[in-house]
């Protein structure tokens, strides 16, 4: 199957599930409201697209290359973006729900997420350095040994991280969040 070249192209309330999406790049794309939950994006590429109240739950991303994504107001449940291409991948998140989606080892540099929630996302090994988590809900996110270096949390929530086996030299938390650094000791902060 060949792959094709697309480019620059608006795709409204297409659902994939049905239509399968053509094997092949897509640059400089916009995807409003559309429906990839379970489908296979194995081997595709999104280079400076834009998802938009679009449903990607549950999609297979083997090799899928994600470089300048921004995802907006979408669900992407169970995701595991640990599948995808490292290649250039760079993604930010904005008002999306990403519970039970995996960053497994994932290069997080500086990414963004902002009014997300990510329960019982698992951050494992991932770098997110510089990383920004703005308004994000982060109950029984999963944090083992990860590189948060320079990373900030101070506008967000329900986190529990442990410092020791963490990287976290210079992030940045809220006086309210460091609850959740000492929460493995069980002590009660008043």
């Amino acid at each position: 199957m060949s792959k094709e070249y697309i480019n620059d192209r608006k795709f409204e309330k297409a659902d994939f599930s049905i239509t399968r999406i053509d094997a092949g790049d897509y640059e400089n794309c916009i995807f409003n409201n559309c429906n990839f939950a379970n489908v296979d994006l194995s081997g595709l590429g999104f280079s400076d697209c834009v998802f938009s109240g679009c449903d990607l739950s549950l999609a297979k991303m083997n090799k899928t290359a994600f470089k300048e994504v921004r995802f907006k107001d979408c669900k992407l449940l169970g995701l595991r973006f640990e599948n995808c291409s490292d290649f250039q991948f760079s993604v930010h998140f904005d008002g999306c729900n990403l519970n039970l989606s995996t960053f497994f080892r994932k290069r997080l540099k500086k990414t963004r997420f902002a009014n997300c929630s990510l329960q019982e996302t698992d951050f494992t090994q991932a770098d997110l350095s510089g990383a920004v988590f703005d308004n994000c809900d982060l109950i029984r996110a999963i944090f083992i040994h990860t590189n948060l270096e320079k990373a900030d949390f101070r506008m967000s929530f329900n986190y529990s991280i442990d410092p020791e086996i963490n990287r976290m030299k210079n992030s940045r938390f809220s006086l309210a969040g460091v609850v959740g650094l000492l929460e493995k000791y069980g002590i009660e902060v008043e």
